[in-house]
């Protein structure tokens, strides 16, 4: 569930390639390039989707409720804030650091994983080379 309250689910996104990051609000190279990944959503087309994941409670991160207050601060309109509560995303993305993106292809399978920060040209760049 997105902090705006809808429902994602990455089989909507079939036919589109997903570029998922993995971030947290204490992580100040994930916040750092929080903008680039608002414009890299803003241009993303029909090509490729992002979507953004936090998991209140799990690896220093704060309660639910703290981060959608926190949340309501910032200022990004072109990619949703997908709550993992569980944590299980976490786990089956293999996420031990922040950020880590993952890259899933059209059919929706997991072409890559790369934690650390990744500037937006390398981002668009593996992308583009997904096919």
């Amino acid at each position: 569930t997105g902090v705006d309250g809808k429902t994602y689910r990455l089989s909507d996104y079939k036919g589109k390639k997903v570029y998922l990051k993995f971030w947290a609000s204490w992580c100040s190279i994930c916040l750092a390039s929080l903008p680039d990944t608002d414009e890299i959503a803003k241009d993303a087309g029909d090509d490729y989707v992002v979507l953004t994941v936090v998991s209140p409670g799990h690896k220093g991160e704060q309660s639910e409720a703290d981060f959608k207050n926190w949340y309501k601060g910032l200022d990004y309109k072109n990619f949703p804030v997908l709550i993992d509560p569980s944590g299980k995303l976490l786990e089956s993305y293999g996420v031990r650091s922040y950020p880590t993106q993952a890259f899933i292809d059209k059919e929706g399978k997991l072409v890559k994983t790369q934690p650390g920060f990744m500037d937006k040209d390398m981002i668009l760049k593996t992308l583009k080379e997904m096919g």
